[in-house]
């Protein structure tokens, strides 16, 4: 398979972008080969500079889930691109998209757009100090929650205390109000609550951590941290961008039945548009400035186009049997990919919720950050690699999930099993 028009266009971008890229991962460097560079998209297919084709399982990290270029989402956005792009004025439209959410997600009240997950998740902790009067939080090892300073934090070994900043540029002030503990331990947090009485404004999730791979929570866990923050006073946000609209039209929290007290949304709710949203009871939302205190804003918040999209996109995720069928087709994937590897003799752990899935490359049980840790990433590259050039495109890292969208055909799911065969055998 040829590449070199991308090669061609990696090197002149690295001379004008750091890295090359305007988001670290597309560089390609954990897999130790260039990125591509897309075309255009159709449906469940993507098209590089090369005009090479690919079956597409990252569709834009997740918002993709009616495929590419659903011709009722590119018909309402050109509609109202047609009135007018940004206005920076309130549009019927945000009217109509909160409200479709809040019949959508069980926790949510009240929603304020804006225009990223990262956004989103920056806000709804400003909120949660501002409501609760407290200056800590409380995340997981593992778990993104985009790349605001307070959540570049990695964790230490176990239940660690204090976090220290993942990356140059985070004082180390803002990171030492960080606590860490381990995805599917409640120990652990209970032991930094025990420690940090009355100092946590909240604890931020994701119910199905989707940046080490899909790691579900284990029986228990979720309802675990409700009952906490329940007893201690402790906001509970689920940071749902990834698995909102994604696992079910409620998200994880419908799946689960467990209730967060916050949630915050990505662009799958904008069609894929530059969009995110929070929104959570109607006593904290109604502290967010102009009706309370905490202040919060954005130009492009609730943008027309992304408005439109969005709308668009959550009125066909209502209708009769989307999520059946496209749990019938994420089953047939997950699995298809699970039983060639065991043909071959090759040892990974698979793990599926709904359209989410990942099969890592660890023979053990993968349920927090230090089993994902242990994968065999050399042995991901060269799998990543041999799909690519059998025509499947996958994230080109272990520790990110794949999903699948409704316009992916059982032709495509054939041909992605029938290259996840020929590629296990080749690293065997």
């Amino acid at each position: 398979m040829n590449h070199e028009r991308s090669t061609t266009l990696f090197k002149l971008a690295k001379a004008a972008i750091p890295g090359g890229v305007n988001s670290p991962v597309r560089a390609f460097k954990s897999v130790g080969t260039d990125p591509l560079f897309i075309k255009r998209a159709s449906g469940s297919h993507i098209f590089d500079e090369d005009n090479n084709t690919f079956i597409d399982y990252v569709g834009s990290w997740g918002p993709m889930i009616v495929g590419h270029c659903n011709p009722e989402v590119i018909k309402a956005v050109q509609d109202t691109m047609a009135s007018g792009a940004s206005f920076g004025a309130p549009t019927e439209r945000e009217t109509v998209l909160a409200n479709m959410v809040i019949d959508a997600v069980p926790s949510i009240e009240m929603v304020r757009m804006v225009s990223s997950g990262t956004e989103a998740t920056m806000s709804a902790i400003r909120l949660a100090r501002g409501y609760t009067g407290r200056d800590k939080i409380l995340k997981f090892s593992g778990c993104y929650h985009g790349h605001s300073d307070s959540l570049l934090v990695k964790a230490g070994s176990g239940a660690a205390t204090f976090g220290v900043p993942d990356s140059p540029g985070v004082p180390a002030d803002f990171a030492k109000h960080t606590l860490t503990a381990e995805f599917n331990s409640l120990e652990s947090v209970l032991s930094l609550v025990s420690k940090n009485k009355d100092s946590i404004a909240c604890i931020i999730v994701e119910p199905i951590a989707g940046n080490m791979g899909t790691v579900p929570p284990r029986e228990g866990f979720l309802e675990g941290l409700r009952k906490i923050c329940t007893d201690e006073g402790i906001l509970l946000i689920f940071d749902e961008v990834m698995s909102g609209f994604r696992v079910a039209y409620g998200g994880a929290q419908e799946v689960y039945g467990v209730t967060p007290d916050m949630t915050t949304l990505g662009k799958i709710i904008g069609g894929g548009l530059p969009v995110g949203a929070f929104g959570g009871r109607r006593d904290i939302m109604e502290k967010l400035s102009p009706s309370g205190g905490i202040y919060q804003a954005g130009t492009l918040s609730g943008n027309p186009l992304a408005m439109s999209a969005g709308i668009a996109t959550l009125s066909i995720l209502k209708q009769p049997d989307f999520y059946k069928k496209l749990e019938e087709k994420s089953l047939a994937v997950a699995d298809g990919i699970s039983n060639a590897a065991r043909k071959a003799g090759y040892p990974i752990y698979s793990t599926r919720v709904g359209s989410m899935f990942c099969a890592f490359f660890n023979k053990n049980e993968v349920y927090d950050w230090t089993t994902a840790s242990q994968c065999d990433t050399q042995s991901f590259a060269k799998y990543f690699i041999s799909m690519l050039e059998e025509g499947v495109y996958l994230a080109p890292s272990q520790f990110e999930t794949a999903f699948v969208s409704a316009a992916h055909t059982d032709s495509d799911i054939e041909n992605t099993i029938a290259a996840a065969e020929k590629s296990f055998k080749l690293i065997s």
